[in-house]
């Protein structure tokens, strides 16, 4: 065979792989019940060493098949998405967002096109198999998520805690809930406190928010009481939901660990620097964190300072996950997409490799880290047999460049492919 001949035969297979991948996404979801993503870098876990050239078989939404390309037989039929050149890892969790943006606001009488949308905006197109939505209206993100679960709509998976428990709603939302019709009470006592967590666990609330700070004009904070943040962690733990919380500044902090709450939800921008001791503490508590760097810079740029008071302030928050990643605390990837617009998540990758954080310690808080605290871990976060086949096909390497994991290529969530980048 001459290099000419040779030439076109690869091209004309590549052309063909393309049109039958073209094919599957377009109108939606693959449902063809044999997938199979050959020649691909794939990195099984955070832990394990990658399988250069490798294949991954999946089955009627399951993994029955990972290893090199030699190993692996693709049966007559499947659908073959060629790798090469990429990289493959489990699809990935976003631990902070909010089911809120005005286009996801109408989940009972938008069309699927209007919300599939706004979810690949959102979700999909930034690898995004699973979403924790921690903060939202209850009654719609269940919804959207009914619409999801029913294959109507292409994804993520939600999990949600509805909305959240304050004293007095944050300063910074009370114009949005207001031009939106949305109302959230506040919460007084232990009492109301109990009453909404029963409430949310028998409508299908996976988990719950506290706002131990809740930030007020003229920089004020106004504190849950610690009794009231006890009896709704200790209600929400009797229903095996995970608690989160907005801390806001060191007086949240201390609420959130005397309480026993599960997840810090930002790093915290009225805090002294974390020392060894107070990082210490947190880890003693179990209470994982999710940066949300990005949050910060955003926030910032909205602000009237300058570029360097800006900078101090994003640094400040590094410092924070640094501290906190170093002594070997959990991180969770979350950006609180939803209340931001700032989707793509390439900064948020910098901010943390800045922050000491290796591309494998990203790529647990994206994965193996979440799975486990929410307690997945049985059938997600992983890349082996009888796993969800949640995965992301990456267009380059994240060991040679962390922000490959905002370079998705393709997104398959139980077994359909539900993202093609163009």
């Amino acid at each position: 065979m001459t290099p000419y001949i040779a030439h076109m035969r690869d091209r004309i297979v590549s052309m063909v792989l393309i049109i039958l991948t073209l094919a599957l996404f377009a109108g939606g979801a693959c449902h063809a019940s044999d997938l199979a993503l050959i020649g691909a870098k794939i990195y099984p876990s955070p832990t394990e060493p990658p399988i250069e050239n490798g294949s991954i078989l999946v089955h009627e939404g399951q993994i029955v098949a990972i290893g090199p390309v030699s190993a692996i037989k693709i049966p007559p039929g499947a659908t073959v998405i060629d790798c090469k050149g990429l990289a493959v890892t489990a699809g990935f969790w976003n631990s902070h967002v909010h089911i809120l943006p005005p286009g996801l606001l109408r989940a009972r009488d938008s069309t699927a096109a209007e919300l599939d949308a706004q979810l690949d905006t959102m979700f999909n197109r930034w690898g995004f198999t699973t979403v924790f939505d921690i903060a939202s209206v209850l009654d719609n993100t269940l919804t959207l998520r009914r619409r999801i679960e029913s294959g109507e709509l292409r994804g993520p998976r939600i999990l949600t805690v509805g909305e959240p428990i304050w004293t007095i709603e944050p300063v910074y939302v009370r114009d949005y809930l207001r031009d939106n019709n949305i109302h959230i009470p506040d919460t007084e006592s232990s009492v109301q406190a109990i009453a909404l967590v029963r409430d949310h666990a028998a409508k299908g609330a996976d988990g719950i928010k506290l706002f131990t700070g809740s930030a007020q004009a003229g920089g004020k904070v106004a504190a849950l009481p610690l009794d009231v943040a006890k009896a709704a962690v200790e209600e929400a733990h009797r229903h095996g939901m995970p608690v989160f919380t907005h801390p806001q500044n060191l007086e949240g902090v201390e609420i959130a660990i005397d309480s026993g709450v599960d997840i810090l939800a930002h790093t915290v921008p009225d805090s002294p620097p974390w020392t060894p001791e107070f990082v210490a503490r947190l880890k003693s508590a179990n209470i994982a964190l999710i940066p949300t760097l990005t949050l910060f810079d955003f926030v910032a740029r909205g602000s009237q300072g300058t570029n360097q008071e800006r900078d101090a302030w994003v640094d400040k928050m590094v410092a924070e996950l640094a501290a906190y990643s170093k002594a070997g605390g959990e991180v969770l990837f979350g950006t609180d997409i939803g209340y931001t617009d700032h989707f793509d998540t390439m900064l948020e990758f910098t901010l943390m490799a800045r922050a000491g954080m290796t591309y494998r310690q990203i790529l647990a808080s994206l994965t193996t880290n979440p799975a486990r605290r929410f307690k997945s871990s049985g059938h997600s976060g992983r890349i082996a047999n009888g796993m969800d086949a949640d995965l992301v096909v990456l267009g380059a390497d994240p060991a040679n460049d962390v922000t490959a994991f905002s370079n998705v290529h393709y997104v398959i969530r139980s077994g359909k492919l539900v993202f093609h980048a163009r």
